[in-house]
């Protein structure tokens, strides 16, 4: 292992030391925030400084097995040979696992994320494709273990959704979903079609890490509030509360509607998760420094000749 490599993960031994110490300490334990940031380095560091003690441990025993490759009895002499190369090889895999686990990652890997796929270019079709790409998700999510959580949905009366949000609760979440943001594009005979011709439509799937409100603040006196009666397919009313809840920041006037819950308090507070997310995706694009908004990076426009991938449809 080179020495530089070997220094790091000493320096890593003694931080991991410290942090323990701090996260004793009351005063620590009194700080949310900053319990919550150690606990988190300290669950990076683990793992790297498990894979350093067998490092250490297999470095130990291929010397002795070295030893033994010098032995006048043959047969320990063959075993010594047979132990260094076994090793050997698996101390130069523990040295690449070890520097696997120290690329940098993504602060938002771990986080769950909120969801929301639209149907773009298609009319109804992309309407139904957006509903399909829903339920993928959903059987992608459960076969991961992950948890649905629904935020907001507008029915088409064709099938699927023009509009649909979730959250997606669970282990590594972000980091195995952000790539999807984009324009999916479908190539089929839709269900509306009367003649079997192929046509292309397109949905649109915005993924967005959670932000815990700790990490984000947001003036109450920049919210503009409102409240509705939750509406099914078609517009008609579903129930006869105002349980709906639409917020919009008046700053940048990003809105988001939540009315999946039959109380008006779980759907605002479901609908500030919404906007939490999106208002640090566009705080994210403009550190990035990139040319238009988070939303118009990750979503393109919407037209057919822009895609994440494309579904073709056995005819």
């Amino acid at each position: 292992m080179e020495e530089n490599l070997k220094a790091r993960l000493e320096a890593m031994r003694q931080r991991l030391i410290n942090i323990d110490q701090q996260l004793l300490d009351e005063n620590t334990v009194n700080d949310f925030r900053l319990f919550r940031n150690l606990s988190k380095e300290r669950s990076e560091i683990v793992p790297v400084l498990d894979l350093y003690d067998e490092y250490e441990k297999v470095t130990a025993n291929l010397n002795d097995a070295s030893a033994m490759r010098d032995d006048d009895d043959p047969d320990i002499a063959e075993l010594g040979k047979n132990e260094v190369n076994s090793l050997s090889a698996r101390q130069e895999k523990i040295i690449e696992e070890i520097k696997l686990e120290l690329v940098p990652k993504d602060p938002n890997d771990d986080k769950n994320i909120v969801v929301e796929i639209r149907g773009a270019a298609g009319g109804d079709e992309a309407n139904i494709f957006a509903g399909d790409l829903f339920r993928m998700y959903t059987k992608y999510a459960e076969a991961n273990g992950w948890k649905i959580q629904m935020l907001d949905s507008n029915p088409s009366e064709a099938g699927g959704f023009s509009l649909v949000s979730f959250m997606i609760k669970g282990d590594q979440v972000y980091s195995k979903m952000k790539f999807e943001s984009g324009a999916h594009r479908v190539q089929r005979v839709p269900k509306t079609e009367a003649s079997g011709r192929i046509h292309t439509s397109t949905a649109t799937v915005l993924v967005m890490p959670e932000v815990e409100e700790i990490d984000i603040t947001i003036n109450p006196a920049d919210l503009d509030i409102g409240t509705f009666r939750c509406q099914g397919a078609g517009g008609q009313n579903v129930n006869k509360v105002e349980s709906a809840v639409r917020i919009v920041h008046i700053p940048t006037g990003v809105t988001v509607y939540c009315q999946i819950e039959k109380s008006q308090m779980q759907n605002r507070e479901l609908a500030m998760k919404m906007l939490r997310a999106k208002l640090q995706a566009q705080k994210q694009a403009e550190q990035d420094e990139k040319v238009g908004a988070e939303r118009k990076l990750k979503l393109g426009t919407g037209e057919r000749s822009e895609k994440i991938r494309t579904y073709n449809y056995p005819q």
